[in-house]
């Protein structure tokens, strides 16, 4: 009889950040043999480069906006100021206490091993790592993605900003050019031009956030140019950038250039020597997360999708942790995943949006409530947004946008009538607490007429 073929692991996790966290905790709490391994920084970019710095920041420049715009409510603010190395060492706190950087611990107290360094396919059940060998039963591939660097002339010939290297300036920058008008962007400009910066935004589609309702796109150009100052170029393309300005028409002259155009999937590991099919736009998997190396599993942004929260990553490394280690699969429901920017006011929706609404050539009722309808408008002094609600023909809950304070914690309510089919009417007859900002949500559910 054959002697059963031994592995070094039960399972290894390639890439520590929300794809592949969930799951090396859930296989090792089983009892099973796990490894995880880190290229980059463990924890992954979520907590440690892009999610938990950028909202540290952006919670610190709304107070500074806040506070230095209180004479209205009769506070003597206008002598604010502030002192960007103390913002930067508050980020720096934020980012710790998330336990970032010192994920690798947290790892190692569960008994799961690490291994930093960059893993490399030898063959369907091996992996290199600094030339170390490593073999498992299972695999789950978390690598994530990185910044694409756009085809603009001269990019490659400056030291262009990131995302994530912006987070690490001195100071803001005078002037700069963001090139992408997707969350990120939008993110850092509403930042950068609170401290002061001149901004400018271009982004090839016709409004900036693209992919959230019309009117939201519409709302933060209005906001980021009236009261920040900011540039908005939409239909722009970017043809070249140059360190010395040449005069030529269209053109604009500033400090930094900043690309947030999209990011591309992390393929660039042996993918083929595993037997696994894959595109630069992602590693293609079943309904079960599966790979087409049965025993090989993928989750978060290296799958490529549209849908690339942490909190998505997260979902589907806890299905592939299932499919893994039971006979029964499930499939992940993104039915009600949030999509989120953190400006002020902030963006959340959830479901369909209105244009996809008509893209599917779907009869709907839409259900809009301004903020200045509600009071907790006034008492704030804030009535910049709104919530709109899109109910299908019998009055279900297909999708919804916030634009508000708080939408972030706003959107659930919404998520659970996206996700349980619950109709408008069913929302606006659940009592809403006066005053706070989720009245908007009920107004705008019982507007929606069978």
């Amino acid at each position: 009889m054959a002697k059963k073929q031994k592995f070094d692991f039960d399972l290894i996790v390639i890439g520590t950040g929300a794809g592949g966290s969930a799951a090396a905790t859930i296989a090792a709490r089983e009892g099973r043999r796990v490894a995880v391994v880190e290229a980059d920084t463990f924890g992954g970019d979520s907590p440690n480069w892009s999610d938990v710095p950028t909202k540290a920041l952006l919670h610190a420049a709304q107070l500074y906006d806040e506070a230095r715009h209180g004479a209205r409510f009769g506070l003597r603010s206008s002598t604010m100021s502030y002192n960007y190395p103390s913002i930067r060492t508050w980020k720096e706190l934020a980012v710790r206490r998330t336990g970032a950087g010192g994920n690798r611990k947290y790892y190692e107290n569960e008994n799961i091993t690490t291994f930093h360094g960059r893993a490399h396919f030898l063959s369907p059940h091996e992996i290199s790592i600094n030339r170390r060998h490593l073999s498992a039963e299972h695999f789950l591939i978390a690598t994530g993605s990185k910044w694409i660097l756009p085809d603009i002339q001269g990019l490659d010939l400056i030291d262009y900003l990131t995302p994530r290297t912006i987070l690490e300036a001195i100071r803001p920058p005078k002037t700069l050019y963001i090139i992408g008008g997707g969350s990120v962007g939008i993110e850092i400009a509403q930042l950068m031009a609170i401290f002061g910066t001149k901004v400018y935004v271009a982004d090839i589609a016709s409004r900036m956030l693209p992919h959230e309702d019309e009117d939201v796109g519409k709302l933060m150009e209005q906001l980021l140019s009236q009261h920040k100052g900011a540039t908005i170029l939409t239909q722009t393309r970017t043809l070249a950038v140059e360190k010395e300005n040449s005069g030529v028409e269209h053109s604009v002259r500033v400090d930094e250039v900043l690309v947030a155009a999209g990011r591309v999937p992390e393929v660039d590991l042996g993918l083929e020597n595993a037997g696994i099919e894959y595109t630069p736009k992602g590693i293609e998997v079943n309904e079960h997360l599966q790979t087409t190396a049965k025993h090989v599993f993928a989750a978060g942004d290296v799958l490529g999708r549209s849908n690339s929260f942490t909190h998505t990553a997260l979902l589907e490394s806890r299905i592939a942790a299932h499919n893994m280690l039971n006979k029964n699969k499930v499939t992940p429901d993104y039915t009600a995943s949030p999509r989120l920017t953190f400006t002020f006011p902030g963006i959340a929706s959830v479901g369909l949006t209105e244009n996809e609404c008509i893209k599917r050539d779907l009869q709907v009722k839409t259900g809009l409530a301004p903020l200045n309808m509600i009071a907790r408008s006034n008492t704030s002094d804030f009535r910049d947004g709104f919530v709109k609600i899109i109910a299908d023909k019998k009055g279900v809950v297909l999708g919804a946008t916030v634009v508000a304070p708080h939408a972030s914690e706003i959107i659930h309510e919404l998520a659970l009538a996206v996700k349980y089919e619950l109709t408008a009417s069913e929302v606006a007859n659940t009592p809403h607490a006066f005053l706070s900002w989720s009245e908007a949500v009920r107004v705008a559910a019982s507007r929606i007429k069978l």
